[in-house]
């Protein structure tokens, strides 16, 4: 083989794997449902006594930052993805409710929640988890049945 197919050739599997790489990097991963549904379910456990509410509200939200930064979207704080990822959101409101709850708690970690509040926000960050990817969507999201935080 002369050289300058060599070189072609190594010059073209060069530009493939860089190629490779840089789509890797830029495309969102895919998230893996029994990691998030375990990390969901141990965020419930803290739903049964009112005086860990808002330490499930603060793991639903680092759960939620987390599935953003998986899938890529841009932005250098929660706020920031959750306004990248807004047209993914069925319900963007709810989720920015759930966000927002989450800052009242860091600011006055001792704030009281009602079961309303804590609800709500719990609905939103399930939903946004669905939205892009992270929770899989249940027959109880299509109508089915009646459905649970």
């Amino acid at each position: 083989m002369s050289p300058e197919k060599q070189i072609a050739i190594v010059a073209a599997a060069t530009l493939l794997l860089a190629t490779i790489a840089i789509l890797l990097k830029v495309l969102p991963k895919r998230l893996r449902h029994d990691k998030f549904i375990n990390k969901w379910r141990y965020l419930q456990d803290f739903c049964r006594d009112k005086t860990t509410w808002s330490q499930a509200i603060l793991l639903a939200d680092k759960l939620l930052d987390e599935a953003l930064k998986k899938r890529k979207f841009k932005g250098k704080t929660m706020g920031e993805r959750l306004v990248s990822a807004g047209s993914k959101f069925t319900n963007n409101d709810a989720v920015w409710y759930a966000h927002n709850l989450v800052k009242k708690l860091n600011i006055n970690p001792g704030a009281k929640l009602n079961e309303n509040e804590v609800k709500q926000a719990l609905i939103g960050f399930r939903q946004a988890l669905r939205d892009i990817g992270a929770l899989p969507i249940t027959r109880e999201d299509k109508g089915e049945n009646g459905g649970s935080v």
